[in-house]
């Protein structure tokens, strides 16, 4: 059943537990200079630095290795548990402009234990120093790699594709590209975590404003997509991938927090996906706000728990 249950959507449903979750981050967030004020690469000195709302955790067991791609070689970070049963492709979020694959190892070995998976994750070239098409360009390259070297690699075929964000646009953006460039529809699954799939913005987004300030706001939105391309290419599919053909791609996981400024993309996407003809579910969590399940509460484990049932059911 793709069934949306209304209630989820009511403030009563939101736990006590998150609402005082996103109260804290809301004052954390109030109290430092809003991130489209400052210089990119300072936020990113001061994500490794640890100054962020995520600390970084670099993996000494997660290998250093890369996909060759017309514009010099492409970094992943690749890690194998003890038992491979398929390969996670993974690309980070940020915005098009922060992140970086390294920032991932520690969720990314959680998800390869859970699931018996090797997860390999982009890390792609950033805007704006390196605008559109450089991100999509590498993700696709290294989609490309891993496809053509899967068996000799990591022993396996099957392919799951996922990101958050804009890693999750970046994810649907590379299957397009390697069914209608490479001729490839094998992706088992697609795990989609608040994922923004229209730069034009949706009404969520366009509408949100600025306050509560939950991570994610519009004119931090407008920031990203500003630096990332000319809003003349906001509706491109090749960068909006809401308006592209969907036929012909696999089963996919919607995961999205009704406090996201990027709740309409997902409900929107889920709905295209199954009007293309492809298998798709969608969970809406309460009070979840952009990025909720990489915090310590309930919503996140039982989001992440779902995405692992969903990506251990795909391996078979």
């Amino acid at each position: 059943m793709n069934t949306i249950d209304p209630k989820v959507f009511l403030p009563a449903s939101i736990s006590k537990e998150t609402a005082e979750f996103n109260q804290g981050i809301h004052e954390i967030i109030s109290a430092v200079p809003p991130t489209y004020t400052q210089p990119p690469q300072q936020i990113r000195d001061d994500r490794e630095a640890g100054k962020g709302l995520w600390p970084v955790t670099k993996l000494d067991v997660v290998q250093d290795r890369s996909a060759p791609g017309p514009d010099g070689d492409i970094p992943l970070r690749v890690y194998f548990p003890e038992t491979v049963k398929g390969i996670y492709l993974h690309i980070h979020g940020g915005g098009f402009m922060l992140g970086r694959a390294h920032q991932s190892d520690v969720g990314m070995a959680k998800l390869a234990e859970e699931c018996q998976v090797a997860t390999c994750s982009v890390d792609y070239r950033l805007a704006p120093e390196d605008p559109y098409p450089a991100g999509p360009d590498d993700c696709e390259n290294a989609a490309l790699w891993l496809v053509e070297n899967a068996k000799k690699e990591f022993g396996t075929d099957v392919v799951i594709i996922g990101g958050e964000s804009a890693g999750a646009n970046l994810s649907v953006v590379t299957m397009l590209r390697m069914r209608d460039r490479h001729g490839y529809t094998g992706f088992a699954a697609a795990n989609l975590v608040y994922g923004v799939y229209d730069l034009s913005m949706t009404p969520s987004t366009r509408n949100w404003g600025e306050t509560p300030n939950y991570v994610l706001t519009t004119r931090l939105m407008e920031w990203f997509n500003d630096n990332y391309l000319f809003a003349e290419k906001q509706t491109d599919p090749d960068v909006s991938p809401l308006y592209a053909d969907l036929a012909n791609l696999p089963p996919a996981l919607f995961t999205i927090g009704t406090q996201d400024p990027l709740l309409d993309d997902s409900l929107f996407m889920h709905a295209r996906w199954l009007a293309a003809g492809n298998a798709s579910e969608i969970a809406i969590y309460p009070g979840g706000i952009h990025a909720f399940n990489a915090f310590p509460t309930k919503i996140a484990h039982e989001a992440n728990s779902r995405m692992e049932v969903f990506i251990r059911n795909s391996l078979s």
